[in-house]
């Protein structure tokens, strides 16, 4: 969200100031509905840090918007499409689902053909578009990108809290089917017209290249530095990940064959990104093509792990190597603490919790990092990740010291559930609400048995990201509590 050099100075003044408010916040303060403890100082000191920032920017819900929460330049009592998508997970953790529910409702019901079947990019408390990016419909502030991760945040939401509006819903199913039809052929996205279409496919008449509500009116990226793009790589990953969100909706509805053609035009799109935009010399991937038909890198890694499209383990292991060894953003490095967790670099993951908790970083208030941090924590450490397609959660601590990690209160596949890591051997699940679910209880390297409740059970082994998992599923009522133990190694 933050655009040039002059942009970010004044945000970093006016996060500054705003951080020197007594009191500050949003809406009105909000107790967390979880709780979290762990015998690593350092990361509940992040935890508590995070969680206390994450609920200060929670909105009032008397607001004209209704329940929502801030995602957006904290001045602008806002939320943004690409930052609510970062930030739905941690929200949904912290106990935010009716937030989630009503924001993403609101991008969800404002597509609209007039605007070449964009949303509103952003929206501010008082239910209109933000000023500041929208003036009509002929003229406003939209990254391409925005429609496909709104949905794939969507079925992220849905697989996290089990909560099926948001993919039975009428909004939420016209907003996918649009986004994967429609906006695709408005915006020239086709899989062989990303690097050959017209920069600016639906720009006013006449057209002002000075004015941004002109130039940038479906700008075909989330890297806002580089100028006259054609494409960007971050949006040939997402646009993948859109129609395989897409088709993973209609197969879970059991219409396969058309969940097939979507996959099919997925591929499509991997087959441009892996042999059109990977620099073999650099062994790294371009990440925008200009209007002076050159390919170049920027930002825009980040989303390629993102939005999970990438297949080749060497390729992933060099598009990380390079995201560490550069200095990012605070949007950029606040999606790092999960990223870097679940692709299998978990000091590194550790690091940028670290990082993005240390008073000395900068923007360290803009509301994305708080979330991305509990997130990193939740999801990528705990390695706590429901799926309600499967009824089912999967457990992994990614980490190899002896420290103790609780969670209690976690709302999630329409039940409550309380987990407790011991170490990288022992993990406790109890299912406290009233929905029963498969729990698959997962532990680094390859291992003989586990004890569950005391009682030896044999274990399966799986990959992931070229590590050796051994897992055991467990079905949990309600009421239930089982502990697992792992026995030896292999």
């Amino acid at each position: 969200m933050i655009r040039t050099f002059f942009g970010r100075f004044l945000t970093c003044i006016l996060i500054a100031f705003i951080s020197f408010i007594p009191g500050y916040t949003v809406g009105q303060p909000a107790k967390p509905t979880i709780t979290f403890s762990s015998s690593d100082k350092e990361i509940q000191q992040a935890y508590d840090w995070a969680s206390a920032m994450a609920l200060k920017y929670r909105g009032n819900p008397k607001d004209k918007v209704g329940p929502w929460y801030e995602a957006a330049l904290p001045s602008r009592d806002a939320f943004c499409m690409r930052d609510v998508s970062h930030q739905s997970i941690a929200a949904e953790i912290l106990g935010m689902s009716a937030e989630n529910e009503n924001m993403f409702r609101w991008f969800s019901k404002s597509i609209s053909e007039s605007r070449d079947w964009c949303s509103f990019w952003e929206i501010n408390k008082d239910a209109v578009p933000a000023p500041v990016d929208y003036a009509n419909d002929k003229e406003f502030w939209y990254n391409l990108n925005a429609n496909f991760d709104v949905m794939y945040a969507q079925w992220r939401l849905y697989e996290w809290s089990g909560n099926a509006v948001y993919i039975n819903d009428p909004a939420f199913m016209n907003f996918q089917q649009r986004s994967v039809n429609e906006y695709i052929d408005r915006w020239i996205l086709q899989a062989d017209s990303l690097i050959t279409r017209n920069p600016h496919p639906n720009a006013p008449t006449p057209y002002d290249p000075g004015n941004s509500f002109h130039s940038s009116r479906g700008m075909p990226s989330y890297s806002e530095g580089v100028g006259e793009l054609i494409m960007g790589a971050d949006l040939v990953a997402s646009i993948q990940r859109g129609l395989i969100t897409y088709a993973g909706i209609l197969e879970l509805k059991g219409e396969k064959e058309k969940s097939k053609v979507y996959l099919q035009k997925a591929s499509a799109y991997k087959e441009v990104l892996e042999k059109q935009w990977w620099d073999n010399d650099a062994q790294l991937y371009n990440t925008y093509y200009n209007t002076k038909k050159q390919f170049g890198k920027q930002e825009g890694e980040t989303f390629l792990l993102w939005f999970d499209v990438l297949t080749d383990n060497h390729r992933i292991k060099k598009t990380i190597e390079n995201i560490a060894s550069q200095k990012w953003n605070a949007e950029n490095t606040s999606y790092l603490p999960y990223l870097f967790y679940k692709f299998g670099h978990w000091k590194q993951a550790k690091d940028y919790i670290l990082l993005l908790n240390d008073p000395s970083t900068e923007r360290r208030e803009y509301p994305e990092v708080s979330y991305g941090v509990i997130e990193g924590i939740i999801h990528g450490l705990m390695g706590i990740s429901p799926s309600a397609s499967k009824n089912s959660l999967k457990t992994l601590l990614r980490e190899e010291e002896n420290n103790t990690y609780k969670l209690s209160g976690l709302k999630a596949l329409q039940t409550t559930i309380s987990v407790e890591h011991a170490g990288p051997s022992s993990t406790s699940v109890t299912n406290t609400g009233k929905h029963g679910f498969t729990w698959q209880a997962c532990f680094k390297g390859s291992h003989n048995q586990a004890f569950v409740n005391g009682k030896p059970i044999g274990l399966k082994t799986a990959l992931e990201n070229q590590e050796t998992i051994s897992y055991v599923e467990i079905y949990l009522k309600p009421g239930e509590v089982a502990k697992v133990v792992i026995q030896s190694i292999k």
